[in-house]
């Protein structure tokens, strides 16, 4: 299976987990994030920019993880109507740690927040199989310009 990341360059050339804290993980918890699509990868991204548009320095990383590979699911239905609110993480990060440390499945499937038709992965980097997940590939993120006009709207 392939899924996919934006990041700064710096950073395009290793599967790094920083820790900080996101919608599925308290800090300290290191997980990557990544998407089911490039188009949600960068939606993601483009809603964390906060209106400062991309550059030449974001690269899309292309990540393998192994088939067959544990994954858990979590469903709309699943979660409190609260789940998406960009400033309150309390409805998803009980479930993202409770996941994270019975290290059951290396991947957590969750809905995306910015379009919940489709889905994020969140890869455990302490699970004993992440030695088998791998960066395959990246290239440079080459938006339309207009879509960096919107961004700068909006600072």
């Amino acid at each position: 299976m392939l899924i996919y990341r934006i990041v700064h360059k710096m950073y395009s050339g290793t599967l790094f987990a920083s820790g900080m804290q996101g919608r599925w993980n308290s800090a300290g918890n290191k997980v990557l994030y990544a998407a089911e699509s490039i188009p949600l990868a960068f939606l993601e991204n483009m809603v964390r920019r906060q209106g400062v548009g991309f550059n030449d320095d974001f690269q899309i990383m292309f990540i393998s993880v192994p088939d067959p590979v544990s994954i858990e699911e979590i469903s709309v239905n699943d979660l409190d109507p609260s789940w998406r609110d960009p400033n309150d993480y309390t409805a998803c990060l009980p479930i993202g740690d409770k996941w994270f440390h019975e290290a059951k499945s290396i991947a957590l499937k969750v809905p995306s927040a910015v379009m919940p038709e489709a889905f994020n992965y969140v890869i455990n980097t302490m699970h004993p199989d992440y030695k088998h997940v791998t960066l395959a590939g990246t290239t440079n993120l080459v938006p339309d310009p207009r879509i960096d006009d919107i961004l700068k709207r909006y600072r």
